[in-house]
């Protein structure tokens, strides 16, 4: 329902909505249950926005509840998910425990300018808690690259993520103009120098020219992001939430390692990346030649040892954040991430007061506040 400018899906696919019945839905769970699968992705782009999400989720919570079938899904959602009546409850009573949430910048500026009006950073912390309160672990995706973002706008901007807002898992994207994308089409007919080579249409690389920003700083800055986020100090602190939640802390050391192992042990983003990485001496982009036997499989070995060297080093980093909260050790300061909301947090927090545009929308959300606060019924 959205037109978010970098999105391929509402000119390529669609904007129709397709969706499964419940029927459809209880027999592929049934037939999936009986050869031992246990875990579900549902692969709708924006699982809130399935018209039929309310009967599909009281058909699995039948199932869970009734039956005693025991299952855990995965779905994406929005951010102005928690503002549907009864979403996030029956979401978390139908089995759902992981949450990727397109989340994109916590820059006013950024989302307006990429048309996703539907982002209120007003909203994310109510969100993020609530997904919570029903034991959903949070995966939510920034995007690096904006017109207006600098390598230091970004550290700041994932630094306050990391304090305010209770994000569990955070991952990384490169603005790319994709083919079928409005931010593409744009691009094209205005003449601007685009990647042509197709291979790095991948969110990985930089395919078009920045402001501010050279192609070397964009993909240094998207590299240090994950140096920024992934921590031993800030692994610790969200181990430590996940605990309070009482969501598996194991678990979330083991998830947190291997989306950072990805990225800087692999090179590879960890939506792409796997337990083992395998080559083929024989498998070449067309035009390369094959490489010999003896110096492929030498430089392969020692590839394969090289990195479980480094996995081990970054397991013992992980584990140790790790070992902190199990023995109980205090962290010492107050988690802001995990406070409630309150009113007050609009003029102290810098979420709210790090940028012009976020300000702005603040004073916006107090004007209305007060226009309604205005108009109410006395009784």
């Amino acid at each position: 329902p959205f037109l978010c400018s970098f999105c391929t899906i509402i000119n390529v696919q669609g904007r129709k909505s397709r969706f499964r019945t419940p029927d459809d839905i209880e027999k592929l769970v049934r037939t999936n249950l009986a050869q031992g699968i246990h875990k579900f992705f549902v692969t709708d782009d924006n699982f809130a926005r399935n018209q039929a999400w309310e009967p599909i989720l009281d058909r699995l919570i039948q199932l869970r509840e009734l039956e005693g079938l025991q299952f855990k899904i995965t779905i994406q959602v929005d951010t102005m998910c928690h503002k549907i009546p009864r979403f996030i409850e029956k979401s978390g009573r139908a089995g759902v425990d992981r949450v990727f949430i397109g989340l994109e910048s916590i820059n006013p500026d950024s989302l307006e300018g990429s048309r996703k009006h539907q982002n209120k950073i007003t909203e994310y912390r109510s969100m993020l808690q609530a997904w919570h309160k029903v034991g959903a672990l949070t995966l939510a995706g920034l995007i690096l690259g904006f017109p207006t973002d600098t390598p230091e706008s970004i550290t700041r901007d994932i630094q306050i993520i990391q304090k305010e807002l209770p994000i569990d898992l955070l991952y990384f994207f490169i603005l790319t103009p994709l083919p079928g994308s409005q931010d593409h089409k744009e691009l094209y007919e205005q003449g601007v120098a685009l990647a042509t080579d197709m291979n790095t249409y991948d969110s990985v690389h930089v395919t078009m020219p920045h402001a501010r920003m050279s192609e070397q700083e964009l993909l240094g800055a998207y590299h240090q992001a994950w140096d920024t986020y992934y921590t031993p100090e800030h692994v610790e602190t969200v181990i430590r939430r996940a605990k309070a939640w009482q969501f598996s802390m194991n678990k979330v050391k083991w998830m947190m390692l291997s989306f950072y192992a990805a990225a800087k042990v692999e090179c590879v983003h960890p939506m792409d990346s796997g337990v083992f990485r395998r080559k083929y001496r024989r498998d070449r982009r067309r035009g390369l030649p094959q490489e010999n036997a003896l110096l492929f499989y030498a430089r392969y070995g020692w590839e394969i040892v090289s990195k479980h060297c480094r996995y081990v080093g970054l397991y013992v980093m992980f584990h140790r954040a790790y070992r902190q909260v199990v023995k109980g050790s205090p962290s010492g300061t107050v988690d802001m991430a995990m406070q409630p909301v309150q009113a007050e947090e609009l003029d102290t927090l810098e979420l709210f007061t790090a940028t012009p545009a976020a300000q702005i929308v603040v004073e916006k959300l107090k004007k209305k506040i007060t226009n309604h606060s205005a108009v109410l019924p006395i009784s």
